[in-house]
């Protein structure tokens, strides 16, 4: 009688352990996860600023101006977004509501919108001293934001 030889078994290969997503702040508010929006509204409503109103505003303008643009909180503070980093605030100023806007690869806008200061290579600061400073850049502000979405188009 032949004998039949048997292999014994190789052990099962370990699959990958799966990768858990990346963090988000794109998740919905169903999940576990908050949005961009969600974010900073917690931000601002433990913020404590003399100007926190005029904050408020200038987000408000921002996210107006342009239905693509997001927000959420980056670099410890509310931050702005399309494809990359729009601005953010500095909210350690207390004299003025300081907003830093970034213009990566050649996207710097000759125009300074009423507003923007700094010789920079790649950004330019906005600093609003009162409501009644807000509301007077308030069309500079939508301009820029839509100069900024425009640009970014362009260059992805």
């Amino acid at each position: 009688m032949a004998t039949r030889k048997v292999q014994a078994k190789k052990p099962a290969a370990k699959k990958p352990a799966a990768k858990k997503p990346a963090a988000s702040v794109r998740k919905t508010k169903s999940s576990s996860q908050t949005t961009g929006a969600d974010q900073v509204d917690a931000y601002m409503k433990d913020l404590e600023h003399p100007l926190k109103a005029e904050i408020e505003a200038v987000r408000t303008i921002i996210l107006g101006a342009n239905k693509k643009v997001a927000e959420r909180v980056k670099w410890n503070a509310p931050s702005f977004y399309y494809k990359e980093d729009i601005a953010a605030f500095h909210p350690r100023a207390r004299d003025c509501v300081h907003v830093v806007f970034v213009f990566p690869r050649g996207t710097m806008p000759s125009d300074r919108f009423g507003f923007l200061e700094g010789d920079y290579v790649d950004r330019r600061m906005a600093r609003f001293r009162d409501m009644a400073d807000v509301q007077a850049n308030k069309a500079g502000l939508v301009r820029l934001v839509n100069h900024w979405v425009r640009a970014m188009d362009e260059v992805h």
